[in-house]
């Protein structure tokens, strides 16, 4: 990945988990508001062609947000960031409680929990005074759902430690963003009918009526990431599943 040469006016921002879904739409919302963007990820074909979609002043990394050196070596090419959006996940360990494989919840929590520490950890000695990093977790953290003991405990874990990395990191500013089921690709393992039929259903039960978009949980993101008097939040993205569960 090339350095990026900032301007006095210009803004930097890292999204890792980039080449998909919310953190792709993430990335286009803040260009398109003047943000330089590096959207890091594993894969290098698909940031590839995340970059493709998304247009504009956009780099690309590759970096397993569990190996410490390359998330290290994108900060340090990027310079000073003034946002993080950490968009990383991992396998999900679903079913109920008392069959529940505790090793694959180890490895998701590795994999989503352990990650997006890791590079809230060395993202924030690379952030400039007034920065802002945002975690992205899920509505299962605040929800009692049958069989999602494993990922509520996940992005539990998370969502506990933002007031106190909000005060840690002052004054960076420490957020997160909690969406509810959305259609992103990561449904693409089921079949078309299965999935349409899953969303639909999912759909019925919310009070905004319709399934959420990636697009949804980015415009609140970069809200997030833009407004200098909010840290320490937590904001659900459901269509008001929260209400119900």
């Amino acid at each position: 990945m090339d350095t990026i040469k900032q301007t006095k006016t210009s803004k930097i921002g890292v999204v890792f988990g980039g080449s998909y879904g919310i953190g792709e739409a993430t990335a286009k919302l803040l260009i398109e508001g003047g943000t330089e963007v590096t959207i890091v990820g594993r894969n290098a074909e698909r940031l590839a062609s995340a970059a493709e979609r998304i247009g504009g002043n956009v780099q690309t990394a590759v970096a397993n947000a569990l190996d410490r050196d390359a998330v290290l070596k994108v900060f340090e090419a990027t310079g000073p960031v003034d946002t993080v959006v950490i968009c990383v996940a991992g396998v999900m360990a679903i079913g109920m409680f008392k069959d529940l494989n505790l090793d694959l919840l180890r490895t998701s929590l590795e994999e989503k929990t352990i990650a997006q520490l890791q590079v809230a950890q060395v993202a924030a000695h690379h952030m400039k005074a007034n920065g802002s990093i945002t975690f992205v977790t899920a509505g299962s953290a605040g929800s009692a759902i049958p069989t999602a003991a494993g990922p509520g405990a996940v992005s539990g874990a998370l969502e506990s430690l933002i007031p106190t990395l909000a005060l840690e990191l002052a004054p960076i500013r420490v957020n997160a963003v909690s969406p509810g089921l959305i259609d992103t690709s990561l449904w693409d393992f089921m079949a078309d009918e299965t999935r349409k039929s899953f969303l639909s259903n999912h759909a019925a039960n919310l009070a905004v009526g319709r399934i959420g978009q990636a697009i949804d949980v980015a415009e609140v993101i970069e809200l997030v990431t833009r407004c200098g008097f909010i840290t320490g939040s937590i904001y659900q993205v459901d269509g008001g599943s929260h209400l119900t569960t």
